[in-house]
């Protein structure tokens, strides 16, 4: 019902059909929540008749916001690199809302988050000349490379070099640096057998093999990075 009274807030108006075959459930189950919602005091309007809906006054908020435990995580995260990127704007409330997400997470998750924490690392700005030639990596890939990420999971890449050469590697990435706002996956690559950096946005695809791999400590990539110019 949360998920509902948030949709209705956004869109224009909604039919029951509509709401029903999104969420996976039937018309009466969707007229059902809707009464239930009423009876709890949200202000639901209805237009009869053909091409009607259903939807919730504009100027009424929605109440508490729920997150999964994934989004919690990358709001978190998204928090710390913020953080750790010691801008001066925006800045102020940060600190409550991160102790107040830390709160809701149990010891175990706790700890967990820390560790994906300390596998993101902050480098220096990009350089000019990369600025110019970077462009955003395709949306399936950031949902590849992310759970594989969180999850310590292999992907199979197809990456293009500077040069436009493209290959096909196996790799598992253990760190990921932004020198702002150029994104880098510190990887070993099964290819050449030993740690490599790859330019998010150069990763054409991306696919899981369900293979999990053990974290290596940063010290293993420090070669790469330096030999890429990139700065911890």
């Amino acid at each position: 019902m949360e998920m509902l009274a948030v949709q209705l807030k956004q869109e224009e108006l909604c039919t029951v059909k509509d709401l029903a075959l999104q969420h996976g459930v039937s018309e009466r189950t969707i007229t059902r929540d809707l009464q239930l919602m009423r009876e709890q005091g949200l202000p639901i309007d209805a237009d009869r008749g053909r091409g009607g809906g259903v939807r919730l006054d504009r100027n009424w908020g929605v109440g508490r916001m729920n997150l999964a435990y994934p989004e919690a995580v990358d709001l978190l995260i998204s928090i710390a690199v913020a953080e750790q990127m010691d801008s001066p704007m925006f800045l102020a409330s940060l600190g409550s809302v991160r102790r107040q997400l830390v709160a809701s997470f149990s010891p175990e998750k706790r700890h967990k988050v820390n560790r994906l924490k300390a596998r993101i690392l902050i480098g220096s700005t990009a350089s000019t000349y990369v600025q110019r030639t970077i462009n955003p990596p395709p949306k399936h890939v950031v949902q590849a490379l992310h759970q594989a990420f969180i999850d310590q999971g292999s992907l199979v890449i197809k990456y293009q070099r500077e040069d436009l050469a493209e290959s096909k590697r196996t790799i598992e990435p253990h760190y990921l640096m932004l020198n702002y706002p150029v994104w880098y996956v510190i990887a070993f690559d099964h290819l050449r057998n030993g740690p490599r950096t790859f330019r998010a946005d150069r990763i054409l695809s991306a696919d899981m093999t369900g293979e999990h791999f053990r974290l290596l400590p940063k010290e293993e990539f420090q070669e790469t990075l330096d030999r890429n110019g990139l700065l911890i």
